[in-house]
């Protein structure tokens, strides 16, 4: 039986029955900034350590609700980009604030912010900023700042200059007039109510499921073992690529699939897991439908992708891109990565699969761009390209290796070296005509081989 009971008031998201205890932190009150003490900002002499924020921990990206299958990948990350949250529909508000909030703030770290005049002195955006200032984002495609939890919940725009149209002006940044400081005005100011939001929202100990409905330590154990038993079935199956859900999942099917039987093997071999899962588990929280299967799968391929971010640094690397049609039609392009590691190794990694609406240049550009900015990585450290030999990709002018030279001038084109030695063997197949006798004899002794079990046993004994 699916996950999803009769009545759909009760069903529960996996994070509503399975969160871990922080025994170090439980507070569930939100800290007050102190705003006595003045700030010096200046650009070049920053002080090293005062906060005037609390800092917000950063979680991992998941899916945010049951109810609908929301990619949080593909959300605009850039502030100065992105759609305000009034643009959404109503029912999808939460959602995208939600989803916004598991990415975090938008703090990229250049090696070279863009200047411009000011007066008759050139300034620049400072990253020391996001140290003193938890709350700030940087949007690179405009040069300007922007504040997070006042686009998440400030829904009045009490500042545009921080929300729609971007903070630019530097020079105000210091001194006892810091525009910084202004912004988060006072303690009943709309920044301190939308930072309170942000920080309650974050802590999953305030929510109102928690509050209204407490669960027996018991329950909590039982529920861990579950998603427990789920996650080491849905890791196995995904290591070793096979297929999740079989034909028939009902409960009276003698093979439910690969996955519902693995759960079973871990019931049979392990009388505690027998106790809470399948059957025994209550029926809108079993964790085995295929939405918390892919939230589970979501999960891994984002910390995989962080471990490859974490090995990759600021180091300077390569992509090597193709794309091909799957069994459903839809158009993939796979994205791999490489570069050399802290080590001094070489590393290729596979790195993200992206479904595109056509193979045009420019839209293959627009999403391997979204990827890596999603990611934390940046163009510019491009140096290097490989594709394959269609005009779409390595054209001199308008094909994708020419977008991005215009953007990375050292990256570099490298037609694929498998598919050009698959274009030398198929020329050459095709000129002799020895050799293409010999592959049609071939093919066609294969095939009258191997519809026979007579005659692969006749060639065996030969």
């Amino acid at each position: 039986m699916s996950d999803h009971n009769r009545n759909p008031k009760k069903i529960k998201n996996l994070l509503s029955f399975f969160k871990k205890k922080n025994d170090g932190s439980s507070s569930n009150t939100v800290p007050s900034t102190s705003l006595s003490t003045p700030l010096i900002c200046d650009e070049q002499n920053l002080p090293e350590s005062p906060i005037v924020e609390p800092q917000v921990e950063r979680v991992e990206s998941q899916r945010v609700n049951d109810d609908q299958d929301f990619n949080i990948n593909y959300l605009e990350r850039d502030p100065g980009l992105r759609r305000l949250i009034c643009k959404y529909s109503v029912n999808e508000q939460d959602n995208v604030r939600r989803a916004y909030i598991l990415l975090g703030s938008c703090q990229p770290e250049l090696e070279d912010y863009p200047s411009h005049l000011e007066g008759k002195i050139l300034r620049r955006f400072n990253k020391k900023w996001f140290g003193q200032f938890s709350w700030l984002e940087y949007s690179v495609a405009k040069n300007k700042a922007f504040c997070f939890p006042c686009f998440l919940f400030d829904r009045t725009q009490s500042f545009p200059a921080f929300t729609v149209e971007g903070f630019q002006s530097w020079k105000r940044i210091g001194g006892n007039h810091c525009a910084f400081q202004h912004h988060v005005g006072k303690l009943n100011s709309s920044h301190h109510f939308s930072m309170q939001k942000w920080i309650s929202l974050k802590n999953p100990y305030v929510h109102i499921e928690e509050v209204v409905e407490k669960q027996s330590n018991q329950q909590v154990m039982d529920n861990r073992l579950r998603l427990t038993t789920t996650i080491e079935g849905i890791r196995y199956l995904a290591n070793q690529a096979l297929a999740f859900r079989g034909h028939d999942e009902s409960i009276g099917s003698s093979n439910r699939g690969n996955f519902v039987e693995i759960i079973k093997c871990f019931a049979r071999m392990n009388m505690e897991v027998e106790k809470v899962v399948l059957d025994k588990a209550p029926q809108n929280a079993q964790y085995i439908s295929n939405d918390i299967q892919k939230q589970i799968l979501h999960i891994f391929a984002t910390k995989v992708r962080k471990t490859i971010c974490r090995e990759l640094g600021m180091n300077k690397f390569c992509i090597l891109v193709d794309e091909s049609l799957d069994e459903s039609g839809k158009e993939q392009m796979a994205i791999i990565l490489r570069f050399v590691d802290g080590q001094g190794f070489i590393r290729e990694r596979f790195f993200d699969i992206v479904s595109v609406a056509d193979t045009n240049a420019l839209t293959l550009k627009k999403e391997i761009c979204k990827v890596l900015g999603n990611n934390g990585i940046l163009v510019e450290n491009m140096r290097g390209q490989g594709y394959d030999g269609a005009s779409n990709m390595r054209g001199s002018w308008n094909g994708l290796q020419a977008l991005f030279l215009e953007d990375c001038p050292y990256a570099y084109h490298v037609h694929c070296f498998a598919h050009r030695l698959q274009l030398a063997l198929n020329g050459a197949a095709k000129d002799v005509k020895v050799v293409w006798r010999f592959f049609l004899m071939l093919t066609n002794i294969v095939n009258f081989v191997s519809a026979s079990a007579k005659r692969r046993n006749e060639l065996n004994l030969i």
